[in-house]
């Protein structure tokens, strides 16, 4: 099923991986070590996963990471929150506008696939 063509969700996901790193560096400067490892793994998760359904099995396989990477886009989104309403943390909200929109396409995705 691997489609090589510009794909938005696999782009935005990407730079949304690189830009939770920086921001995890910040976090790790700040010492809020657990934050940062755990906002790592889902932060990064959402684009391993995106790019792991480009080459899945079946449309039920590709429907299934899609759904992966949209719950660890929901469980980064609450790592996210942690720090913005931790007044000891920092935070980008451009990663929150970011991830919101993600959301929003994995969702259409999503809801797409299941119907055609």
């Amino acid at each position: 099923m691997r489609n090589d063509r510009d794909n938005i969700i696999v782009n935005k996901s990407f730079q949304f991986a690189l830009d939770i790193v920086q921001f995890c560096e910040i976090l790790e400067e700040n010492r809020k070590f657990v934050i940062s490892r755990q906002l790592l793994k889902s932060g990064t998760s959402i684009g391993a996963n995106v790019r792991e359904a480009q080459n899945a099995e079946s449309k039920a396989d590709f429907i299934h990471k899609i759904k992966v990477a949209a719950k660890e886009a929901d469980e980064t989104e609450y790592w996210l929150l942690i720090c913005k309403n931790s007044p000891s943390y920092p935070f980008n909200e451009q990663l929150l506008v970011d991830l919101t929109e993600i959301i929003k396409i994995l969702s259409k995705i999503i809801s797409t696939s299941k119907t055609h």
